[in-house]
């Protein structure tokens, strides 16, 4: 009896680790979501993006092989009015004549606590790319996994919103959040 006791024991350490490895690799972009706000003349504001493709490869138990794009369509841009889409297609702001994508691509993926992890990467607006780092959680459960992130952007970093837009009419930090969809795998 304690033979069985044991092997059994022995089968459920070996197997155990495997079940607690979570793979994500498609992500469900029509549940997913980015949003963005910031502040405009002392009112806070708030906006999405309708259309993005993104791709991901992420395993719990390898980050080191973990990796995501972030592709933004901007001309998708929904601020809130007519007026605001309108002027943050032009030069000023996104260009999107010249620049109609915003990407992300990961360099590093860090956990740095219990389902949370830091996202190195590089993001480009308007021709200009920077390091950033992405703290994201991720919520597991019923057969999905949901990333919850925030990044705040420097819209001066990616002179955003030039020209009578320098000033303080509009924040300078616009805080950009967003839940990716990922079923598991």
């Amino acid at each position: 009896m304690s033979i069985r006791w044991l092997l059994a024991a022995a089968c459920c350490l070996i197997v155990m680790p495997a079940a607690q490895a979570v793979e994500y690799t498609r992500v469900n972009t029509t549940a997913s979501q980015i949003s963005f706000t910031y502040n405009q003349m002392g009112s806070r504001m708030y906006g999405t993006f309708g259309k993005f493709e993104a791709t991901l490869e992420f395993d719990t138990a390898n980050l080191a092989g973990a990796r995501t794009t972030l592709h933004i369509d901007l001309t998708s841009i929904d601020a809130g009015s007519e007026d605001a889409n309108t002027e943050l297609v032009k030069p000023a702001w996104f260009d999107t004549a010249q620049f109609p994508v915003a990407l992300f691509e990961s360099t590093r993926f860090s956990q740095v606590g219990d389902n949370q992890y830091l996202i190195a990467g590089r993001l480009t607006l308007k021709g200009i790319t920077r390091d950033v780092q992405v703290p994201v959680r991720l919520k597991p459960g019923n057969g999905i996994g949901i990333f919850d992130g925030e990044l705040v952007l420097k819209r001066d970093e990616f002179s955003l919103g030039a020209g009578e837009w320098a000033d303080t009419v509009v924040s300078k930090d616009i805080d950009i959040k967003f839940k990716v969809v990922a079923p598991q795998q």
